[in-house]
């Protein structure tokens, strides 16, 4: 049997998985915040727990926010008490056994591409817009991890063509200024409503408001589409894959799969665009789903 676990800023969830991808068992609960040990320390009980149950030896794979860099660790990660950290040193040694870990989006899009949405397409994208803004690149089955572990960090490039008002944009947690996940997180998108507004709401609910009527919540949304359109469409100039899947909280949201293909057109170097906007398969599950099938790659 296979375990994986997704270890997000706010909660850690596991799952064990039969040889056949079918789900045995799930539980999720609460990151701690501000301390590495007990993060670390929550992972090994979850993943000691879920092996119990599974009742026999399971491979374990983790997704994480960020990369291992060569030396082991931890980088990029915006829950930023894990950046500089050993994790898998330190996981391996307290599980006592072998893991595998890589990028949440990574994980996210391997779910898709495996036994998702993404299925019978070549090369599949995978994108997470939530809490941050990430993505993962499978080509034929297998991750595209590239030569420093950075392959689809597609959050952290400045936005493209991007508007006198959008410029210089926003200061990310990373240090730059104007990244595209400034401007299509779910946090970045309830900001530009408070802006404009005076008022918080959550991203859920500003497509709510906008499917009511509300006129200022539709523009902000549009705003929002037209921007994930040209994030997008430099991501079909460049790597031109067969299929976009949307993953996160924003995946939710209807309207972007029939209004952003339309969007994009007028950024796309070609005469046609071919690549498909599609929702997850899987949900929210897909990232915790993706990690437990990371003993699956070559």
């Amino acid at each position: 049997m296979k375990i994986g676990i997704d270890l997000g800023g706010s909660k850690v969830e596991g799952i064990v998985l039969g040889q056949n991808g079918a789900e045995r068992h799930r539980k999720r609960i609460e990151t701690p915040r501000g301390d590495y040990q007990q993060i670390i320390e929550a992972v090994v009980q979850l993943t000691t727990e879920l092996a119990a149950i599974a009742g026999e030896e399971c491979t374990v794979g983790i997704g994480t926010p960020g990369s291992l860099n060569r030396q082991g660790l931890l980088r990029n990660s915006n829950t930023t008490e894990l950046n500089g950290k050993p994790i898998l040193q330190d996981l391996q040694t307290r599980l006592q056994q072998p893991v595998r870990i890589s990028n949440d989006a990574n994980c996210f899009a391997l779910s898709e591409a495996r036994d998702g949405a993404g299925v019978g397409f070549a090369t599949v994208f995978g994108v997470i817009i939530g809490t941050g803004t990430g993505s993962g690149i499978v080509v034929n089955g297998e991750l595209l991890p590239g030569a420093n572990h950075v392959a689809g960090e597609w959050g952290h490039n400045p936005l493209p063509w991007a508007f006198a008002d959008e410029w210089p944009g926003d200061l990310c947690y990373c240090g730059k200024i104007g990244c595209i996940e400034t401007f299509l997180s779910g946090p970045a998108l309830s900001l530009h409503y408070r802006r404009l507004s005076g008022y918080t709401l959550t991203a859920r609910q500003i497509a709510a408001e906008a499917e009511q009527g509300n006129a200022l919540a539709d523009q902000v949304l549009s705003q929002y589409e037209l921007r994930l359109a040209r994030a997008l469409a430099s991501v079909i100039n460049l790597l031109d894959p067969d299929c976009i899947v949307l993953g996160g909280g924003l995946s939710n949201i209807q309207r972007f799969y029939e209004r952003i293909p339309q969007l994009w057109k007028d950024y796309v170097f070609s005469d046609s665009v071919d690549t498909a906007l599609l929702p997850p398969e899987h949900g929210d599950s897909s990232g915790v789903r993706g990690a437990a099938e990371l003993w699956n790659q070559k």
